[in-house]
């Protein structure tokens, strides 16, 4: 009855699982599937076995159903004579068309369907780890294999179109990824199976074969300026890739390429967007270990208490960065130690960026342990080395009040909901919060584990040890320390790394401040809340490089406007901040002349040289007006790379700012540039409006029609769809704010 009562606790105080961040399995950086799946607009796909079918349920994928390996299309020989619908695609991977999609394509062919089989050719069994395929399989066998089957057309899409030029038959086009769009328009009309042969080597074996010097490292990297970014996500939305994370800045979020996890695929580039810049040679930097020596013998032994029950530790992070290491460890530790082990690793998808979790339970003898799995209320230790996991649902379910302790890496790692919307609220807050209550606000210990482990050893992957030391230097592993470093011994990789992570995870248990000035970082404390006078200030100074003082003075004119306005009212709510930050979003907008200053800005050479070195150079990608061509596949102007001889063009447009708006600006004649100009003078009147006619039961309306320029964000077509998004907005707004009170044009 006790149990059951505890369960109903539980149960009642669970937070809201659908509000929670999820960490759910992804494409890999770079994955060669987050541009093979792609569809041409009125069509849909199909897919079969393999890291492909995580396809299903990205948004704008229109791919549903998959099968087993041999299967795929099946339905649709079924399901074709009774619909109006005349095609499909199917996805298939290499490693099933080796195994038995041949079998699919041939039915196919047989009963005269008409569909595309696209062959995902990535020359590895990528989903259970890169194995080699079983037999030869390459592209020209594949290809020849498909004509002899019967297949009305093959058509080859290729990361490097010119490596298969004259190894396949005439009759076969080669196709550069860029044109996968118009080839399966091009072969859904074809009546009969037609096939795509997509190659393109999967990203986690090219980077397996990098560190083994089995493939050629990447000639060029892909790196941000986040002052020029506008943070619209077109270079998520256009590579899919993970890798492409949000800057959380003082001029709101922006992007930036994890260079540790960018396996060089380069899509990204693709985005519409003059802040990206390739770098070409060189290397990336490694963070140089700062950990110097001191001896562990020095710090006090925690008290552990070998368990006189059983003791359960649920271990909760991202696939592929040591949590199953971590697992072994302390389970081969146990042992050593005497003890009673029953261990539960769920994995899943986890290797795809996912959640994996392992369940941990340590006993004094075998008959006290009578299920692997940790019930729920029943973990006794949880180590969080991703708060989103160690926040989870299912992860939630196993604390208990008063009996979990929790050690939980602070390290907010991006899941893959921002890939899909890059204006998500990453809940990082709350993520938090739903810990606390669940274990209580005592029993969460939050530790920068990622950020001091790669700042002590120069890699991230030392964090985890180094979590594992804190909590064990807090009493909470009852496993000896002679156990846990035999284990690492024959655990037998990074041994070093490992044991003075450990090190360095327990001293930061007892000493804190000292492990944070060996790490070389100043201790993160709560920036304290900004205030509108300090805001202004700092906005007036940024528009005053950008333009003028005149042009700084007319922003902070119409902040006050806001300010006195809402200073009448009894409880102001933000309506001023909001004026704020949208007048200075929609003032500062990024023409030539403040692109080409901020690729001048002492800052952005700075994070260059913080992220790589030796001997390189970089080249703008950029989409001059008057200049560059429109690009065919897209109808939008293709960027053009320009090399180190275009920084003293920048130094020279910057200059020549002053010609901004005026009749001799160059630019200022374009659609784009007038649409910003009247942005910033309809918004000025709106403020004036809105000013005008504030009231304790309008402000709700007024602070979000104020905020609502943070949606004008990107460069060209981008920004001008986020522009009629706002419009749209902005009269549904105003229809419903006329309707509480008289028109604004009245108002007094």
């Amino acid at each position: 009855a006790r149990r059951a009562a505890a369960l109903a606790a539980m149960a009642g105080a669970a937070p809201d699982g659908a509000a929670a961040p999820r960490r759910e399995a992804y494409f890999c950086s770079g994955c060669p599937h987050s541009v093979s799946t792609r569809l041409p607009e009125g069509s849909r796909a199909t897919t079969g076995i393999g890291c492909h079918m995580m396809v299903i349920g990205v948004p704008d994928r229109n791919t549903a159903t998959f099968t087993q390996m041999g299967g795929e299309g099946g339905g649709w020989i079924g399901l074709s004579p009774f619909t109006d619908e005349q095609h499909i695609f199917v996805n298939m991977g290499d490693g099933t068309y080796f195994h038995s999609g041949l079998l699919a394509i041939r039915a196919a062919i047989a009963a005269r369907v008409n569909a595309t089989y696209k062959i995902l050719y990535n020359d590895a069994v990528a989903m259970t780890g890169g194995q080699r395929h079983d037999g030869e399989n390459t592209v020209p066998s594949i290809v020849d294999q498909l004509l002899a089957e019967g297949a009305r057309r093959v058509v080859v899409v290729a990361e490097e179109p010119g490596r298969w030029q004259g190894a396949l038959p005439r009759a076969v086009a080669i196709h550069p990824r860029d044109e996968l769009d118009a080839v399966q328009r091009e072969l859904r009309e074809i009546e009969g199976v037609t096939a795509i042969v997509y190659d393109q080597v999967c990203a986690a074996e090219k980077r397996r074969r990098r560190k083994r010097g089995t493939f050629a490292a990447a000639p060029r990297r892909a790196f941000i300026n986040d002052l020029v970014c506008e943070g619209c996500g077109d270079c998520s939305a256009v590579s899919n890739c993970i890798s492409v994370e949000p800057l959380e800045t003082e001029l709101g979020r922006k992007r930036r390429i994890n260079q540790s996890s960018c396996n060089t695929d380069l899509s990204c580039l693709k985005g519409f967007c003059p802040s990206f810049v390739t770098v070409e040679g060189g290397a990336l930097r490694k963070p140089p270990p700062r950990a110097g020596h001191f001896d562990p013998a020095e710090l006090p032994q925690p008290a552990l208490a070998p368990p006189a029950a059983a003791y359960n530790m649920l271990l909760a992070g991202i696939g592929g960065t040591g949590v199953i290491t971590v697992s072994a460890i302390l389970s081969m530790a146990a042992h050593l130690d005497g003890l009673s082990v029953l261990t539960l690793d769920q994995t899943g998808l986890a290797q795809k960026n996912g959640a994996v979790v392992s369940h941990v339970r340590l006993a004094p003898r075998p008959d006290l342990l009578n299920a692997a799995r940790i019930g729920a209320g029943e973990a006794d230790l949880v180590l969080g080395f991703d708060v989103v996991v160690a926040a989870s649902p299912k992860s939630l379910a196993s604390f208990g009040k008063e009996r979990t302790r929790a050690v939980v890496d602070d390290h907010f790692a991006p899941t893959a909901a921002f890939v899909q919307n890059t204006a998500i609220d990453l809940r990082q807050e709350a993520t938090l919060k739903s810990l606390r209550r669940a274990a209580g606000e005592e029993a969460v210990h939050m530790v920068s584990a990622t950020r001091l482990g790669t700042a002590l050893m120069g890699d991230a992957i030392a964090a985890n040890m180094f979590l594992l030391g804190h909590a064990w230097q807090r009493g909470l592993v009852p496993v000896s320390r002679e156990a846990i470093d035999r284990a690492m011994e024959l655990n037998g990789a990074g041994l070093a790394m490992n044991r003075a992570a450990f090190a360095w995870g327990r001293r930061s248990a007892v000493e804190p401040g000292a492990v944070t000035a060996a790490a070389g970082l100043s201790p993160e404390a709560a920036p304290a809340p900004r205030t509108l006078g300090e805001i202004v200030a700092r906005r007036a100074a940024f528009l005053t490089a950008y333009q003028d003082a005149a042009y700084a003075a007319r922003y902070a004119a119409l902040v006050e406007t806001a300010r006195r306005a809402e200073d009448a009212l009894p409880e102001p709510r933000g309506f001023a901040l909001a004026v704020a930050a949208s007048a200075f979003r929609l003032m500062a907008y990024k023409d030539e002349y403040e692109v080409a200053r901020l690729h001048r800005d002492p800052s952005f050479k700075a994070g260059l040289a913080a992220q790589f070195e030796g001997d390189f150079k970089i080249r703008h990608l950029l989409a001059p007006p008057m200049i560059a061509r429109i690009d065919p596949r897209t109808g939008h102007p293709a960027k053009i790379a320009f090399g180190p001889w275009v920084r003293p063009v920048f130094g020279l447009l910057a200059r020549l700012k002053w010609l901004r708006g005026t009749r001799f600006d160059p630019f200022g004649r374009t659609p784009e540039r007038r649409m910003e100009r009247r942005l910033i003078e309809d918004y000025a009147s709106l403020v004036e409006r809105l000013s005008a006619g504030l009231s304790a039961s309008n402000l709700k309306s007024a602070v979000e029609l104020a905020a609502l320029p943070g949606m004008v964000r990107g460069f060209g077509h981008v920004k001008a769809a986020s522009v009629a998004r706002y419009e749209a907005r902005r009269g549904q707004l105003m229809a419903r704010l006329d309707r509480v009170r008289p028109p604004l044009d009245n108002a007094a």
